[in-house]
């Protein structure tokens, strides 16, 4: 269950509006639903104190199951899953929902994105017309949270389908975030973006959005960076001297390192290989922030476009049918990609929405008390406020 924390939740920008994150403005939410089209449904699964998980489920545009997106995947430390993952990286081609969960839930996950397409999207002869390799990812919340009693349904993935919204997401304890840890304050979801001034391919001004969505369950407390400051390490410092009252701190028990997921969406015109590229730039993002890609922690990173609209790949199992393209003739297909040249910008707005996004998982989540009764502290936001603040006005 969630306990008071010290001080109310608020995302970094309301706490500290002088901190400067990049150069590019935020989207109107500041959310990964800030790029048109991305839906995206959170649910929490609490039905005890013992469960405190959830799924989080992205819609990559509201025509997901007629059009795939262009996409890429980067690995910084591979303790983790990722399902899907192979087709991705074989066509550069997304063509799945991508479902957030903890790891026990995995096979939920994928029976339930395979659920609703067999309860939507069959033919008359109760055949899936989709073609579909369901995208599942998964961070452990096992510290907060009964693994053992798999409280996430395949009806849980298929509600969360049918109810993603272009509303600004919910942070912190939230969706797959719900039972996560971050350096070792309580974590969760969070999500933030970025918007680059550009031009489209006539020349003519245009404002690209990149949105970022986190799944945030990793990281020493030491490490931990807001802005440039080790406030993690000071506050470690503060607990040692008696200056931080024991409830200010998270349990000592000790833990397996966590794992983070970095979901990044833009409508940018990029190919597979730039997402890829796109990708790794979380990387930064992530490494800001104070995450060091640890032995045992599945840092893995999915970065997608919404800018071009691949049909999806034609289906038939019935005997005596036939497709409405040759697979044996080469048809070519044009489609927009955005020049090397001109890419930098969408780099820096990755990273940065990637570090705001941890940030606001940090930010926004609440202390909890969970599976055997263990609790974790949410990060004390007035300590961030003096900490921060002051190191920030002597600048």
């Amino acid at each position: 269950m969630s306990t008071p924390t010290s001080s109310a939740r608020a995302r970094l920008r309301d706490i500290l509006p002088q901190l400067q994150l990049g150069k590019w403005p935020t989207g109107e939410l500041n959310s990964i639903t800030d790029v048109p089209g991305v839906l995206v449904h959170t649910q929490s699964i609490r039905p005890d104190a013992n469960v405190n998980t959830g799924v989080t489920t992205i819609l990559p545009r509201p025509d997901w199951s007629k059009y795939s997106s262009h996409a890429g995947i980067f690995r910084f430390n591979g303790c983790g899953e990722l399902t899907g993952s192979h087709w991705i990286e074989e066509t550069g081609l997304l063509t799945s929902p991508i479902v957030l969960t903890t790891t026990s839930a995995i096979g939920d996950g994928h029976r339930g994105i395979l659920e609703y397409a067999f309860r939507y999207h069959t033919n008359d002869e109760g055949e899936m017309g989709l073609f579909i390799f369901p995208v599942v990812a998964e961070t452990f919340d096992g510290f907060l949270s009964d693994q053992s009693r798999f409280a996430v349904t395949p009806e849980h993935i298929v509600t969360g389908i049918l109810n993603a919204s272009s509303e600004r997401v919910p942070e912190g304890n939230t969706g797959g975030g719900t039972g996560m840890i971050c350096h070792r304050f309580k974590g969760g979801t969070g999500s933030s973006s970025r918007v680059v001034q550009g031009f489209d391919a006539a020349g003519d001004p245009k404002a690209y959005t990149v949105g970022v969505l986190v799944q945030a369950n990793y990281g020493s407390q030491e490490n931990l960076h807001i802005g440039g400051v080790p406030i993690g390490r000071i506050i470690k410092s503060k607990r040692a001297s008696g200056a931080v009252s024991p409830e200010e701190t998270i349990s000592k028990e000790p833990r397996k390192d966590g794992s983070i997921i970095v979901v990044i969406a833009t409508d940018v015109p990029l190919l597979p290989i730039q997402l890829q590229r796109v990708a790794r730039r979380a990387t930064v993002g992530l490494a800001k922030v104070g995450g060091y890609g640890n032995n045992t922690s599945g840092d893995i990173f999915l970065a997608f476009s919404t800018a071009s609209k691949i049909p999806f790949q034609e289906v038939s199992m019935a005997p005596g049918t036939s497709l409405t393209k040759d697979p044996y003739r080469p048809r070519p297909r044009t489609i927009e990609m955005l020049d090397d040249d001109s890419i930098n910008g969408v780099f820096e707005a990755a990273a940065d929405a990637t570090e705001e996004a941890i940030y606001n998982a940090l930010c926004m989540t609440e202390s909890m008390t969970g599976f055997k009764g263990r609790a974790v502290e949410a990060l004390d936001l007035d300590m961030v406020k003096d900490i921060v603040g002051r190191r920030l006005d002597v600048l």
